[in-house]
């Protein structure tokens, strides 16, 4: 009797395979990704896609063709005639206005920034507990950040003229002084006037952001210091500025960057006056572009603010991060 092969059944049972990992069940070749991730991954590229093109249209490119201009003699009306570095870095420096405007430029922001920063923080701690009119007050503090820049310093200017503003004729009529009282008419009061200015205008917006950090602190810390016996000016210097300390470098970085940067109020209430006074480093910039008509002046002026602007803000940051860390 021939006996047959034993066939593959006859082998015994095979080898049962031996369970992925986790890790191996995460870990997937190239290019292995099932279609969820793939159209998820599709899905964030196009959601993406507009703020990229819109970043590299209306900042990246502006920002190549201003370094190029910068590095170039172009006339407002004739455009590139070729390079020409670094002759306009060193004439936008050789200029008569260019160190009085940054001198008054970083006086400005130094006041503004004291001011504002000082008078938002204690608003902010006027507003911050719920009480009988807190809302009202709130809104009333934040209401003047609603209108705009241009639109204020119009209002104002309206306010502080001589002629027409009701503001000059009130000191007159107190018996005070003989005449209007001109706020835009000495180097002095133009600055003191336009910091005014400003502070209605802003008070209100850096007050709602202290305001948010504030109530972002426990109330059990408060709490545990009173329990501790520490009075309201210990509890202010230990637990409220610290605690509070990221809102008030973020507020720090808007108002010095903002102040840096300013033009409207100047260009609307002062022109630049009395005698280029209250000329700064923006205001700059406008006139050697469409009055001096030298593109490539304003581009290198732009380009050192800029740099400038980076530098400061990149401080703020190390700043802050060592002191966090500490």
């Amino acid at each position: 009797m021939q006996l047959k092969a034993a066939g593959p059944a006859a082998a015994g049972p095979r080898p049962r395979p031996q369970p992925r990992t986790r890790w191996e069940r995460r870990v997937r070749p190239a290019g292995s990704l099932p279609p969820r991730w793939r159209s998820r991954t599709a899905k964030g590229l196009a959601y993406a896609a507009p703020t990229a093109v819109f970043v590299a249209v209306f900042f990246l490119l502006p920002l190549l063709l201003v370094g190029q201009m910068s590095l170039s003699d172009w006339p407002l009306l004739a455009g590139d005639r070729g390079l020409n570095a670094p002759e306009n870095y060193t004439d936008a420096t050789d200029s008569t206005l260019f160190w009085p405007a940054v001198r008054f430029t970083l006086l400005y922001t130094g006041i503004v920034t004291v001011v504002l920063l000082g008078l938002a923080l204690g608003l902010a701690l006027l507003v911050q507990e719920s009480r009988p009119g807190a809302g009202f007050f709130r809104t009333v503090y934040f209401l003047p950040g609603a209108l705009g820049l241009a639109s204020a310093s119009l209002l104002f200017w309206g306010l502080y003229s001589p002629t027409t503003g009701p503001l000059s004729r009130v000191p007159e009529q107190l018996g005070l002084v003989d005449h209007p009282v001109s706020f835009l008419g000495t180097p002095t009061s133009a600055l003191l006037s336009t910091v005014f200015l400003i502070v209605w205008k802003f008070a209100g917006f850096y007050m709602l952001i202290l305001l948010v950090g504030l109530q972002r602190i426990p109330q059990e810390v408060f709490e545990a210091a009173r329990m501790d016996g520490a009075s309201r000016g210990q509890i202010f210097r230990s637990v409220t500025l610290p605690l509070l300390r990221p809102s008030l470098a973020l507020t720090l970085l808007l108002c010095v960057t903002g102040s840096l940067l300013a033009f409207d109020q100047f260009f609307i209430l002062t022109k630049g006056g009395p005698d280029n006074s209250t000329v700064t480093v923006v205001q700059l910039i406008y006139r050697e572009a469409f009055q001096r008509m030298d593109l490539g002046t304003a581009a290198a002026l732009s380009i050192t603010v800029l740099a400038v602007l980076l530098l400061l803000n990149a401080l703020q940051f190390r700043g802050l991060r060592r002191t966090d860390a500490s």
